[in-house]
């Protein structure tokens, strides 16, 4: 749980009215939620064990770091993912990898290897660890500084650019490259963790970007992309023409889907709208329709311990202890979140895709993002053991 805002205080600001598109989600918190085969709170705390176990005895070199070829963002996803799951910020396995992963920091505030092509994207989960990690503010000045680097990296007038720029408010991987809104949805969750509000310029610009991320027509996306796919879940870019990862419908609209579809709608929620606003009632909608943890709906398996964390986060923020389908059923989501990663984990405490795509088929990756899955089906996220 992001360390901003206690959840029942979010529950308390988001109970909002619904739009009628919404009627079952009311009507469904009447019904019983249902789960799979019942992982309970033990299960979870086993599992967050044996994950912990693997990353320090089989995943950690010697120099603290995870996956070291890649750079130093999976070291920082993995500090992250302990923090979350509760592992102890004095932990040894933490500790080590926070000293390997704060030897990239920067003059600039940065924390990227030197020169990167993807400075931001290193930063930006560089900040996302060190939050996870500050509850008694060691790293205050780290956490300062690497805020200041990615706000001066994102798409705004320092680059000559107004709100009508399709790249306004984005963030990219790094050095201007094309923004996106994987990218973008970590920038504003960072600044969140990090303890920006919702109105904090930065995060409101960003807003505009993910809002243009949506197959939603209107005020707030007036590119053509909508258009021809109408269907108010999210895509990759409007950026350089427009990109989904899901391809192109046969009009020519991008496909969305649903990793991306929770990073919009968590995105939005962080930049401070309600379940009353159209953008956040559509993708909603759309995520009703595609709710599942089989797969991440429109991608199949790419990406799908990505969509598991991505998902726990979304739901975590919105604030709702259930989540009803369209067909009315309801779920007991952590539940059944905690189920699907569960049983998915590998006799050696890993968990890995076997589909390579997005580096997937790295189990310190992979291990990181199932336990920041599992930290959103606790009652405490973050509470370290």
């Amino acid at each position: 749980m992001p360390a901003f805002l206690p959840r029942c205080r979010r529950r308390q600001l988001l109970l909002l009215p619904l739009g009628c598109g919404l009627t079952a989600l009311v009507a469904g918190a009447f019904r019983t939620p249902t789960r799979a085969f019942g992982a309970g709170p033990e299960a979870v705390k086993e599992a967050i064990a044996r994950g912990e176990k693997f990353l320090a005895d089989k995943g950690q070199a010697a120099d603290g770091s995870f996956s070291a070829a890649a750079g130093p963002a999976v070291t920082a996803l993995v500090i992250a993912g302990l923090a979350k799951s509760g592992t102890s910020v004095d932990a040894p396995v933490v500790r080590k990898a926070l000293d390997y992963l704060l030897g990239f920091r920067r003059d600039t505030g940065g924390i990227h290897t030197n020169d990167s092509a993807i400075g931001n994207y290193e930063t930006a989960i560089a900040l996302l660890a060190l939050a996870a990690c500050n509850k008694d503010g060691r790293f205050d000045k780290e956490i300062e500084g690497a805020e200041a680097f990615l706000k001066g990296l994102q798409w705004d007038e320092s680059e000559g650019l107004t709100p009508a720029d399709v790249n306004y408010g984005g963030a990219g991987y790094g050095k201007k490259g094309r923004p996106d809104l994987s990218n973008t949805a970590f920038l504003i969750e960072a600044l969140r963790n990090a303890g920006a509000e919702a109105d904090d310029p930065a995060i409101q610009r960003a807003l505009v970007f993910v809002s243009r991320t949506q197959n939603l027509p209107g005020p707030h996306n007036e590119l053509p992309h909508p258009e021809k796919n109408p269907d108010g879940g999210f895509y990759y870019t409007p950026a350089n023409g427009g990109e989904s990862m899901a391809g192109t419908t046969p009009e020519g609209g991008l496909r969305s889907y649903a990793s991306m579809t929770y990073a919009g709608l968590k995105s939005m929620i962080f930049a401070g709208l309600d379940k009353d606003d159209p953008r956040v009632k559509a993708a909603l909608e759309w995520l009703m329709k595609h709710y599942t943890f089989d797969e991440n709906p429109g991608m199949g398996d790419s990406g799908l311990y990505y969509y598991y964390h991505t998902m726990a986060k979304a739901l975590d923020v919105l604030g709702d202890e259930t989540f009803t389908d369209s067909k009315g059923k309801v779920h007991a989501w952590r539940d059944e979140l905690a189920d699907a990663v569960i049983t998915r984990q590998q006799p050696d405490g890993s968990w890995v895709n076997a589909n390579a795509r997005w580096m997937e088929n790295d189990p310190n990756l992979v291990t990181a993002y199932a336990l920041m899955a599992l930290a959103y089906t606790q009652a405490d996220p973050g509470a370290s053991r």
